[in-house]
């Protein structure tokens, strides 16, 4: 068969990257896939072996500090006194601050069901072959968008005084927008150029709970009221 002249053939093995393909298989002959065997770790017993390592390694670690630092607690539990102010262990203190900040029912409730349908929905969030940055198309429509959310949101935490979650949102928001007004995309910001919405989400969730939760341990005295560190840590 002659080909056309505006047919070009070409061999690649990245799917993207060729719109399309055509497979000549002979009558009875099966098309056979062959892929290359990458970099592959048996889980018995190279993968154990190294969690077993790691794992003596981080017990060592912690009976050495142990030996010269005392763990911070408190004196034994006094039913007829209540500490003020009463903390939570430091992974719900996050949690803790939504509670002054937020009425019980969104903090308690709604906030922590929309974070777990969140971390279940974003890993399937436009999915593409390469998962392209977010700027790669419609930049004006994409920073149009960006601006309305975060001024929806930043507007929705300032009528609840939420400083702490208002702070690192617009950190996120000043980093994500680089890309748009810098065309020299190299070294940090050619990082950021390739990074995808839900990668800028998820970052964007970490920052947030672990800005609460320090504030939590560090910046709340007597009544969750704020409080200096070198006033008093409580």
């Amino acid at each position: 068969m002659k080909p056309d002249k505006d047919f070009k053939l070409e061999e690649s093995a990245e799917a993207a990257t060729v719109p399309k393909r055509v497979a000549f298989v002979k009558k009875e002959t099966s098309a056979l896939v062959q892929q290359e065997e990458g970099d592959v770790l048996m889980s018995y017993p190279d993968l154990l072996w190294r969690l077993l390592i790691g794992f003596e390694i981080l017990v060592i670690v912690l009976a050495l500090i142990s030996l010269v630092a005392d763990a911070p607690l408190e004196e034994l539990a006094n039913p007829r006194h209540t500490p003020n102010p009463a903390k939570a262990p430091w992974y719900f203190l996050g949690l803790q601050e939504l509670l002054h900040l937020f009425p019980p029912l969104v903090a308690g409730v709604m906030l922590p069901m929309l974070i777990v349908i969140a971390l279940i929905v974003i890993p399937y969030f436009d999915i593409n072959i390469k998962r392209a940055g977010m700027w790669q198309e419609n930049r004006q429509a994409t920073f149009i968008w960006l601006t309305g959310a975060v001024i929806v949101m930043v507007t929705a935490l300032a009528f609840f005084e939420g400083i702490a979650i208002i702070v690192p949102t617009l950190m996120i928001y000043i980093a994500m927008i680089f890309p748009y007004f810098i065309k020299k995309k190299t070294g940090l910001i050619g990082w950021f150029d390739k990074l995808a919405l839900a990668e800028w989400i998820m970052t964007w969730f970490v920052l947030v709970a672990a800005t609460l939760t320090f504030i939590g341990i560090l910046f709340r005295g007597p009544g969750w009221e704020w409080t200096w560190p070198w006033h008093g840590v409580y």
